[in-house]
């Protein structure tokens, strides 16, 4: 189960306003944070370029913020759940049967309206990317593409339980199923189409960029399925709702790498174009 799950992904995604309520009252967990010298962050596993055994995009992310805020990171890596309700109740405001979390904050939360409105226990803020679905195919099986129907008798890769997969195995009731090949992973499915196993891979820019690298020989294209919004979903970070001073902390650490270049340089070290929201 991929953390961008297949019901937040398929929202038409509006990017919430980030403006923290002033007036509300803030709870001391921030001097407990202090006390304790560390920030505790949530991160998913096994979820390349962003977060997979120690390192990626999301991991910097968090060394970054923990830095800017004067304090030690204390990484809570994570399996994600069935849904992204799941993951906010086990790593944000409750924590997990199983003993661990919450965390001070998770990293890759979509900032959705309807799932704020959906978990009111945390907030939902500081949008640091927008992903959005691409196809990348080789130009060589594939010369040219202006349209799904370029893919028809083509060999395709999605990865399992994706919004990728779900779009590509229900495009044209079903007429390129036959053709769908399933991996565990995106970053999987791309490297089989760098092997030429495949003709092309329908997965998150983000997925496709950090394994392809700008390489001319597997361009990118956009591709409208009716159900997959065309301009993405921003991603952001996620506190208990009452914790104001923390996420104000945040917030300003995220704006101002934005500014400075910092995110910017994050996103390509693994070979991603960070997309502001």
């Amino acid at each position: 189960m991929r953390p961008t799950t297949l019901r937040a992904a398929c929202l038409a995604v509006s990017i919430a306003c980030t403006t923290l309520l002033a007036a509300a009252p803030a709870r001391a967990d921030w001097q407990k944070i202090q006390q304790s010298g560390h920030l505790k962050v949530a991160v998913y596993n096994d979820f390349l370029p962003f977060s997979d055994k120690g390192a990626g995009i999301d991991v910097d992310l968090a060394g970054a913020l923990s830095a800017k805020l004067g304090l030690k990171l204390s990484l809570l890596p994570f399996p994600a759940g069935e849904s992204m309700d799941d993951d906010l109740r086990n790593m944000v405001w409750k924590g997990h049967y199983l003993g661990y979390g919450p965390a001070d904050v998770m990293l890759h939360v979509p900032v959705d309206n309807r799932l704020m409105a959906e978990n009111d226990k945390v907030q939902i803020f500081a949008p640091y990317h927008v992903e959005t679905v691409r196809l990348v195919r080789s130009a060589k099986t594939v010369p040219a593409f202006d349209g799904i129907d370029a893919l028809a008798g083509k060999k395709i890769g999605v990865e399992k339980v994706s919004i990728a997969a779900m779009v590509m195995l229900g495009e044209g009731n079903g007429k390129f199923r036959d053709n769908v090949r399933i991996y565990p992973t995106a970053t999987e499915a791309v490297e089989a189409l760098k092997a030429g196993l495949l003709d092309a891979v329908l997965a998150n820019r983000s997925e496709i960029e950090s394994v392809m690298k700008g390489d001319a020989a597997f361009p990118l294209n956009e591709v409208a399925f009716q159900r997959l919004p065309r301009s993405g979903w921003a991603i952001g970070m996620a506190v208990r709702k009452d914790d104001i001073e923390i996420a104000k902390k945040l917030q300003a650490a995220i704006n101002e790498m934005a500014a400075n270049g910092e995110l910017k340089a994050i996103f390509a070290k693994y070979g991603v174009q960070v997309v502001k929201p």
